[in-house]
């Protein structure tokens, strides 16, 4: 994917985020913690990125999703906007892991990198990467677990490690280096340096990973088990 330019979209969190970036800089990035729904926003952010980098949609090579894990909802949104655009302009796109991407706002860290998203109750959603400063590569699967048992997986490994995601707060102790504030969330410039260098496909083939059952699954299963009784 050398010398592509890749329009990236993440609205797996609270954050709303957009980005125009080659491999070599971020042209242009707009990210919003608003009230609002990400339908709402999520396109009016595309125009205003795209038009603050002095392209077109029909520049852009491809474009990277926040696959997941994350806000149902706010995945639904946007990987339904990134098929609508490939669709349309016969353009290739790539998902990304959201905790991936996350690791990638910390890359500068040299060492062990772990991404940390609340789920519900005590669970989390996480992954280990390591990087040398540059490249982040991966360490786990992504995952959903109690925090303690995250807890007890990270004190297994050595050296200071880089907490990044919205759940950063609950990993404390001296061997915890939180993210900055204006690192610690989600960022479609950091989905982007994630995406260079995958293989890209076309829309449909692009998917969510929830990690966990749906609600409209829950309820499915819910229907279909009470039918059986």
């Amino acid at each position: 994917m050398s010398g592509l330019t890749l329009l990236g979209i993440d609205t797996s969190g609270k954050t709303a985020s957009v980005a125009v970036c080659t491999e070599e800089a971020v042209l242009a990035q707009t990210t919003v913690y608003t009230s609002l729904t990400h339908s709402q926003v999520i396109l009016p952010i595309c125009k205003d990125v795209l038009k603050n980098a002095g392209l077109e949609l029909s520049d852009i090579d491809g474009i990277a999703a926040a696959a997941g894990p994350g806000s149902y909802t706010g995945l639904r949104i946007g990987i339904s906007a990134v098929k609508a655009m490939c669709f349309a302009l016969n353009k290739p796109c790539v998902g990304v892991s959201t905790l991936e991407a996350l690791a990638h706002n910390v890359s500068l860290h040299r060492g062990v990198i772990c991404a940390v998203m609340a789920a519900r109750l005590d669970l989390v959603y996480c992954a280990v990467f390591r990087s040398d400063g540059k490249n982040v590569e991966r360490v786990t699967e992504d995952g959903i677990m109690p925090i303690d048992e995250l807890k007890a997986q990270l004190d297994a490994m050595d050296g200071d490690i880089a907490v990044v995601g919205d759940a950063a707060e609950k990993l404390t102790g001296e061997r915890f280096v939180a993210a900055p504030p204006h690192l610690k969330l989600q960022l479609a410039s950091s989905l982007c340096a994630a995406a260079f260098g995958r293989e890209m496909y076309a829309p449909d083939k692009l998917d969510a990973a929830y990690l966990q059952v749906t609600k409209a699954e829950k309820d499915l299963q819910s229907g279909s088990n009470g039918a059986d009784r």
